[in-house]
């Protein structure tokens, strides 16, 4: 099948314009989503035999989901969150899950369903355990994307054998959705929220792959590129809005400014090169050695966290004061996107990619573009 991305662009100011409805009162954009959702946003990433738009580990799948998850980004930071959250999902479950599993998750996506990646533990950390009455989950999920909206999650859980499993679970009874981070300053229509399983009831046929799955290399390093295409098109959009604010105060010509507008530019196409490479090695990951995907999309972590800072200031300075104030979309832009850029341990991720390709070369890319 082929993907409508003329569709997809032509509603980014609709995705916009909710996104900055909404960010006061912290709402879900389900407009947004059922927008998405008719596109077949929500679909595209499925293996192509399930629905999926492109086939499976190749170029095309690369460029083509990079292309959905940028524009996605574009239009709104909080729902593009949501969306690659679901993706990452799918990928996981067709990575590591039974083929039932996936034909399961497949007729989720196809009825509506929304799902998400539930990992990091709240004060009580989610456990497994086995009870007279069967397998059940206790514990809390903090930081959960689309909380209250998602309807089966893939959550992590520790065993009483001090392992590390992923479950696909109904979010329903034995659950209490939380539904937001109350003083979260960016991404607030995501729906970050806390889900309580209280004594949530599970089977083996929950279970998705092994013990460890999770935290595999190079696949949990490899999938942070899709975080990446989402804040890319943050970072493009941000951009964009400088230059034209600048431009409808007649001060794009003043020198400085250019200059800003020029460095804004180099970043986003910085950020652009660095997310492309991670796609290809992510998406194709049987053709390079473990330890050069993983150093590969580290390394490009940091180069569009550092892209996305710098447009940031960027905007802020060139634009000034009214960058701060709220009824300007570049306010919202700039919380949004620096929110989203707190991805976990930076300094590590960059010192081990660096120890990696200290004596080795990045692995080449073109053959596969």
């Amino acid at each position: 099948m082929s993907f409508p991305f003329e569709a997809l662009e032509a509603c980014r100011a609709e995705l916009e314009a909710e996104a900055s409805t909404n960010d006061a009162q912290a709402i879900f954009p389900t407009h947004g989503l059922a927008r998405l959702q008719a596109l077949g946003v929500l679909s595209a990433a499925l293996p192509l035999a399930l629905g999926g738009a492109w086939p499976d580990a190749t170029p095309a799948a690369a460029t083509g989901l990079l292309r959905l998850l940028r524009l996605v980004g574009q239009g709104s930071l909080a729902l593009g969150r949501v969306v690659e959250g679901h993706v990452n999902a799918l990928r996981l479950v067709s990575r590591y899950g039974s083929e039932a599993q996936c034909a399961a998750v497949a007729a989720d996506v196809r009825g509506g369903g929304l799902l998400g990646v539930w990992v990091t533990d709240g004060a009580h950390p989610l456990q497994l355990e086995q009870t007279a009455q069967g397998l059940t989950l206790r514990g809390q999920k903090a930081f959960a994307s689309g909380a209250g909206h998602v309807t089966p999650a893939l959550v992590t859980a520790r065993t009483q054998a001090d392992t590390t499993v992923m479950l696909r679970v109904a979010v329903g009874q034995g659950c209490v959705i939380h539904p937001s981070v109350g003083g979260l300053c960016g991404m607030r229509g995501a729906g970050t929220g806390q889900c309580d399983f209280v004594g949530l009831a599970v089977t083996p046929e929950n279970l998705i792959g092994q013990d460890g799955d999770y935290l595999r290399q190079p696949e949990f390093s490899a999938g942070a590129w899709r975080a990446m295409a989402v804040a890319l098109g943050g970072i493009e959009r941000l951009t964009t809005v400088l230059r034209a604010q600048l431009a409808a105060r007649g001060r794009a010509q003043a020198p400085a400014q250019l200059a800003r507008i020029g460095r804004a530019l180099i970043a986003a196409q910085t950020a652009m090169d660095w997310t492309r490479r991670a796609a290809v090695v992510a998406t194709m990951q049987d053709r390079y050695e473990a330890g050069d995907v993983t150093a590969t999309v580290n390394l490009a972590r940091i180069a569009v966290e550092r892209a996305g800072l710098e447009v940031i200031e960027l905007a802020q300075r060139g634009l000034g004061l009214s960058a701060f104030i709220r009824t300007n979309v570049a306010e919202r832009l700039t919380r949004d996107l620096a929110t989203y850029l707190r991805q976990p341990a930076p300094d590590e991720t960059l010192c081990e990619a660096a120890a990696w390709f200290t004596q080795r070369d990045l692995p080449p890319t073109e053959a596969c573009a």
